[in-house]
């Protein structure tokens, strides 16, 4: 089997691109990639698309891959089109480091491409139920219910503003008096105008129970996830005694790191007091701990040593590893599938996690973080707090995590994200991270979560690289 190497990384800017398309994103990101690694389109043998909008935004449910790529001018090449949720792009790398790893190609392509962000905000946020077992949202719900109950901490923001339901429209007609029986919350009704769609996509009946439960699994305006993860950080507060400050300083850090990052989405610097006093989400989190909704493109091209022989080889980076794993029902004393998956890529590259210099870790929220620095060995379970506190994840730092910003402040477009962490791995394997670099930078490593099911993250990959010699 052969050693796989990046030869070419590119991403573009995530941000809000509410006048560009998937094809215009793609063909950016490829150009771009392609120039980095001194090749054209003629040397790609094959494709692997990752995107999981495309179809509930614009109607394009099938062939994504070789829709974008055509309309580049790359075809007949065989494309892979690749949906793993919020993993989906570095199940794309995956992919491409089988096929390469395998013999069966030398030069391929792996791009994650996503437009999330759009003038309607519940039809944007209702997308992300897609990351849930829709037939099992009801009874999700109840365990939630059940869940919140258990943790024991009632703890709240300061007094935030009213979640009143709108004035309902004068005219008393049928339509409205079913709106008001639903007793929505603030910013729900926008949910309900997209009801066609939702009601299709997740069952009529579902959708009801979702609006009645007024509040948890994202009808307050913000993403499911949120609140799966500020239940997580409640129940690790409860057991381990970590607290709201401890969270803040990980967001305040990533907004530091993307102060550095031209392509990150934001690029403000922030204090633990500022994440604390921004806007609350679901409790103990607050909108600087979670990340953006935006869009963006990244992507990597992957070779053979045979391949690389043929060509410039100062900047390439080793893959050592490519573990792509999926989440299993467990109680939560259980092995957490990020521990599993990283025992898996340790033992592939033959390294531990002393050995990792810097990674980026799937911070859709600053607890993320905490808890994959914990099942990833960079320190014991339940020390994730002080671990951040120490200073040992910000540049300068023994072990930056995130230098990129992260998903909290680089942004976070779906199917994009992973091959970010990527790109961000790549620039400081080579030197070439400029004002955020890490000194002799040697081995990194990238984790990636995407979607849940019970208790973890339904996929997740992990990478670990080696830079040049």
């Amino acid at each position: 089997m052969s050693d796989v190497w990046i030869i070419g990384s590119g991403m573009v800017r995530f941000g809000k691109y509410l006048d560009r398309s998937i094809k215009s994103l793609n063909r950016e990101v490829v150009n771009g990639a392609l120039a980095d690694a001194e090749l054209d389109a003629n040397d790609l043998e094959a494709a692997y698309f990752a995107n999981s909008n495309w179809g509930r935004s614009e109607g394009q449910y099938c062939i994504r891959g070789q829709v974008a790529l055509r309309a580049m001018g790359i075809q007949s090449i065989p494309v892979l089109n690749v949906e793993n949720a919020c993993a989906g792009g570095s199940s794309a790398l995956h992919n491409a480091w089988l096929s390469v790893r395998a013999g069966q190609y030398d030069c391929v392509l792996a791009v994650g491409v996503e437009k999330i962000y759009q003038s309607n905000k519940a039809m944007m946020l209702s997308a992300f139920l897609g990351g849930i077992d829709a037939d099992q949202i009801p009874e999700t719900l109840k365990r939630y219910q059940q869940a919140e109950a258990e943790v024991g901490i009632s703890a709240q923001f300061p007094q935030a503003a009213s979640s009143s339901a709108e004035t309902l429209p004068s005219k008393k007609s049928r339509f409205a008096k079913w709106k008001r029986s639903l007793s929505l919350p603030k910013d729900s009704w926008e949910l309900l105008q997209t009801g066609v769609v939702l009601g299709n996509s997740i069952g009529w009946k579902t959708l009801q129970t979702l609006m009645r439960h007024g509040g948890g699994m994202g009808a307050k305006g913000h993403s499911p996830f949120m609140d799966i993860y500020s239940l997580a950080a409640r129940q690790h507060m409860k057991k381990y005694g970590t607290t709201i400050e401890q969270l803040a300083t990980i967001a305040a850090k990533n907004h530091h790191h993307s102060s550095f990052n031209p392509l990150a989405q934001y690029q403000f610097d922030l204090s633990a007091e500022d994440v604390l006093a921004d806007r609350p989400v679901s409790y103990p989190l607050t909108r600087s701990m979670c990340a953006p909704i935006g869009d963006g493109a990244a992507a990597a091209i992957v070779c053979s040593e045979r391949f690389l022989k043929r060509h410039s080889a100062t900047r390439a980076v080793r893959v050592l590893s490519s573990i792509l794993a999926s989440g299993r029902d467990r109680s939560l004393d259980e092995e957490d599938i990020g521990a599993r998956a990283g025992r898996r890529a340790y033992e592939l590259a033959a390294v531990g996690p002393k050995d990792i210099q810097l990674a980026e870790l799937h911070d859709a929220t600053a607890f993320g973080e905490l808890h994959h620095c914990e099942t990833l060995g960079f320190c014991g379970e339940g020390e994730g707090g002080p671990y951040a506190l120490s200073g040992i994840t910000a540049l300068g730092g023994v072990k930056p995590i995130n230098t990129s910003g992260g998903l909290e402040s680089r942004g976070h477009p779906i199917a994009a994200s992973g091959l970010a962490q990527i790109h961000e791995l790549v620039m400081q394997l080579r030197g070439e991270a400029d004002r955020r670099q890490v000194s002799e930078a040697r081995v990194a490593l990238a984790q990636n979560g995407g979607g849940a099911i019970g208790v973890e993250e339904a996929a997740m990959c992990i990478h670990i690289l080696q830079g040049p010699s």
